[in-house]
């Protein structure tokens, strides 16, 4: 059967290339084309579209790149009736992608939806699209499958994929001799995979680095941004301190990292299950925080506080993310009482989030519901 799958940002394109991968399993004749990038490529689709030409933050950065946006949908489209798939399956990025269910449902094509948009924290009113357009929604929160109860919607939970990714990893015992890093404890910055958030969050943390001397700080490096674009930011003459870089080495990076500085998303609850302790940290337009503030309705903003319910981990959000509030957090970070708190609540989280396998129950629902349109 042919699959069309749709990601449009750095984490859609790892659990993208796990479900590419578990459909194979299931489907020995899987045709799969997508908008994605080097992992789902890898995976063995066809990509068609690198998210890295996809990915536009905040209110601002949308209304901006507006006519791209259009033509993106507008070629999407007619790319998806020239490939002619089976079924299209949409990988988070609700923006565009809510737009894409719909148009396909009017083409009959079967929609399926692999991590549900959070919905939950704003613009709850696309829940009657999902009903109307999404055949089947596969979430990886537990809370999740809740929240669309609500609407007289059955979710499916999966369970969350980073658990798959973070239990398939094996470290390096040689990754600081390869990236000439010496023997003192790291501190990773994970500034975010999108040009604009790396803009306004990097020059943030690297902020406070000559005030660790005892520690070193590593860079994970986004595979779709060059070198040149980092060393323009590190290479500030308002810093002091010049920090590593590792390029397509993120999950090594916290896998001997003392504790880290992330940038809100995704990577938050990487690290979490990489067990290090981390400082939340998020800075967008001042435009586009303003109308965030008056849509959102969450009490935090890291994927680790939700889950848990509980301000486990510091965030630090527009005017708090400061060098002076920063370099507070991660002096307070560093006290081992501190730190043994917050690996205990990654425990719990660990709980929470339960068993590994999502891309599999996904791959294997998405197939079987398939064969039977077919037979129908």
């Amino acid at each position: 059967m042919k699959y069309y799958i749709i990601a449009g940002e750095a984490s859609g394109d790892l659990h993208g290339s796990n479900l590419i991968k578990a459909i194979h399993q299931q489907d020995d004749s899987a045709d799969v084309s997508c908008w994605g990038g080097d992992l789902m490529q890898h995976a063995g689709a066809n990509l068609i579209k690198h998210y890295r030409d996809l990915a536009f933050m905040g209110f601002w950065e949308v209304l901006k790149n507006l006519r791209t946006i259009m033509g993106n949908i507008h070629f999407c489209k007619e790319d998806i009736l020239a490939k002619n798939p089976d079924a299209l399956i949409l990988v988070d990025y609700p923006g565009f992608n809510l737009r894409i269910a719909k148009w396909a449902f009017q083409q009959k094509i079967p929609v399926y939806y692999y991590i549900s948009p959070q919905i939950w924290a704003w613009h709850r009113s696309r829940v009657h699209d999902i009903k109307k357009y999404v055949r089947k929604m596969y979430a990886i929160l537990p809370f999740e499958a809740d929240f669309y109860r609500q609407y007289d919607y059955e979710a499916m939970y999966v369970g969350h994929p980073l658990l798959d990714v973070v239990q398939q990893f094996e470290s390096n015992a040689t990754f600081r001799s390869q990236n000439k890093l010496d023997e003192r404890p790291i501190i990773a910055l994970l500034p975010g995979s999108r040009k604009q958030e790396i803009q306004r969050m990097l020059e943030g943390m690297l902020a406070v680095t000559s005030d660790f001397p005892d520690y070193q700080f590593v860079i994970a490096g986004a595979p779709s941004m060059p070198e040149s674009f980092y060393r323009s930011i590190m290479n500030s003459p308002s810093l002091k301190k010049q920090a590593s870089i590792v390029f397509n080495q993120t999950y090594q990076l916290l896998s001997s990292a003392h504790a880290a500085l992330v940038t809100s998303g995704t990577a938050t609850l990487e690290t979490a299950l990489f067990n290090v302790p981390q400082v939340v940290c998020y800075k967008g337009s001042n435009l586009s925080y303003q109308i965030a503030r008056r849509v959102v309705d969450l009490k935090f903003i890291s994927l680790v506080n939700l889950i848990v319910d509980a301000p486990l981990v510091a965030e630090l959000i527009q005017q708090d993310f400061t060098p002076e509030r920063l370099k507070a957090e991660l002096k307070k970070l560093l006290q081992e009482d501190k730190m043994e708190e917050i690996k205990r609540g990654y425990a719990r989280l660990r709980t929470i989030l339960g068993q590994s396998g999502a891309s599999m129950r996904t791959a294997t629902s998405i197939v079987k519901d398939l064969r039977m349109l077919k037979s129908l």
